[in-house]
């Protein structure tokens, strides 16, 4: 098991699926954990679950589409654990599964702000920090859909494949600080997302059955490896979930 002990980490989307498996994952493993979400009764509950079994955790309210609140996430880290050793920009949804010609721009939009600008203001509001302690380790939770085009998934597979290069120029920017940058593709994990996929019946991916997809807890155990130092030799790069070498290094089973 990793050892995070002393250090701070933030995981956004952290209300379920991906997120909430992580920062229980990370808390086992020693860390302090802020869970961020627009959910505050689920991610309220999240943290109650660590404390209750001995881990520390706080909920903090967070829209990842709006800086001020990532600003303010980032500070409320610094001002409660007195560090940033990590930040995990994992917050994204799926939603609306359509077709271009027939998509309403603003819901189109909003999707695209959240997944793309939500990346984009985690990482600008924790490097100043990082780079300042000359230390620290963002990853992105990253997909597939930004390197494959998919039918119903333009606002999916746009912004993902822009937050994919925005992680990427992060990393050249931030790597002479100390400052680890990584992608993290976990291929299909069995979420609620995945229930919408389902139901959308749009690309192959809907027609995936439920034991197709990984436990939320791999990408979770993948995630805590990145952070205690699994992250240096992968910086700038794609950590895939479906490459056996990574598996075995994180410890998961090989199928």
């Amino acid at each position: 098991m990793s050892d995070l002990s002393g250090k701070a980490i933030i995981v956004t989307g952290a209300s379920r699926g991906i997120g909430a498996a992580t920062a229980l994952e990370l808390a086992q493993s020693g860390a302090s954990v802020i869970l961020a979400a627009r959910s505050e009764q689920d991610i309220k509950h999240n943290a109650q679950q660590i404390r209750n079994h001995g881990g520390q955790a706080e909920a903090v309210t967070c829209d990842v589409s709006k800086y001020k609140d990532v600003e303010a996430l980032i500070s409320h880290c610094e001002s409660t654990f007195g560090r940033l050793d990590g930040l995990v920009n994992n917050a994204g949804v799926i939603e609306p599964i359509g077709h271009i010609a027939t998509s309403d721009p603003n819901a189109w939009n909003h999707a695209t702000t959240i997944n793309f600008n939500g990346v984009y203001h985690g990482i600008r509001a924790a490097l100043p920090i990082m780079m300042a302690q000359q230390h620290g380790t963002i990853i992105t939770v990253g997909s597939g859909a930004a390197h494959s085009a998919l039918e119903g998934w333009s606002h999916y597979c746009a912004s993902k494949a822009a937050a994919h290069m925005l992680t990427l120029c992060a990393h050249k920017e931030a790597a002479s600080f100390g400052v680890d940058v990584v992608s993290l593709s976990p291929g299909t994990v069995a979420t609620e997302m995945q229930i919408l996929i389902k139901a959308s019946g749009i690309n192959p991916v809907s027609q995936l059955e439920t034991s197709d997809h990984l436990e939320a807890e791999w990408p979770a155990k993948a995630i805590t490896w990145l952070c205690s130092g699994g992250a240096t030799d992968y910086s700038g790069q794609e950590v895939s979930l479906r490459d056996a070498d990574i598996r075995q290094k994180i410890g998961l089973a090989i199928n």
